[in-house]
């Protein structure tokens, strides 16, 4: 199973020299290859979490472990080469380069990552073929659609073989057949993948089709 196991422990993050606690004491377990999709109401913290989940942000206090490696204490660098390794993100705003290609967007983590051109080349195509976009290799974002750029975007996420795939409302800007379109089809490539999923969702309907359902709420996450 090439998935992450998390396991964190007293995660805590709070704003304003500690006034606002957005995540309070958060204990939690994900397996290798477990698929989550956490809901929960507006501004209680899911994206945040996210956020401290992919090392794009530093908890106030606690620990978070991928694969028993204690990921606070590393320097910049040691995790920015580990979260380009071992982490897909996608977000609702896709965040694609506008002046590259599908293809050159999907090319950049491992360009990023010293592989050659042909091999990024090479990998990023496959990817963007499996996807239904393989008539698009070559248009840049500003000549795709919505559902066009997320499954760029989705492809982008996954190039790496990532260990660990975080979506933030990866489909909020989709009208709802093709976000579950696009949901589906993050769920069939990560399947052939086997990585460790979690999902930011405020779609109960996407959500049920995980096998577990996470409730965040006043800090806290409780199971649905």
């Amino acid at each position: 199973m090439r998935g992450v196991r998390v396991d964190i422990r007293g995660l805590c993050r709070s704003h304003r020299q500690g006034e606002i606690s957005v995540l309070s004491g958060v204990d939690l377990v994900l397996e290798p290859g477990e698929r989550v999709a956490i809901v929960g109401p507006s501004g209680s913290g899911k994206s945040t979490f996210l956020h401290l989940l992919g090392m794009l942000d530093r908890p106030t206090s606690g620990e978070i472990r991928l694969n028993d490696v204690a990921v606070g204490g590393l320097r910049d660098a040691r995790r920015a080469a580990l979260r380009n390794r071992e982490i897909g993100f996608v977000f609702q705003a896709h965040h694609l380069l506008p002046e590259q290609t599908a293809v050159g967007n999907v090319m950049a983590p491992v360009r990023f990552a010293g592989g050659s051109v042909p091999v990024a080349r090479a990998r990023a195509t496959a990817l963007l073929e499996a996807t239904g976009l393989g008539h698009r290799l070559d248009h840049k974002p500003g000549e795709l659609s919505g559902g066009e750029q997320q499954r760029v975007a989705l492809a982008r996420a996954l190039v790496m073989g990532p260990g660990l795939v975080l979506a933030d409302e990866p489909t909020g800007n989709l009208d709802p057949e093709t976000a579950s379109g696009v949901f589906e089809l993050m769920l069939q490539l990560n399947e052939q993948l086997g990585s460790t999923v979690v999902v930011v969702t405020h779609s109960v309907e996407l959500a049920a089709r995980f096998p577990r359902q996470l409730y965040l709420d006043a800090g806290q996450f409780r199971e649905m």
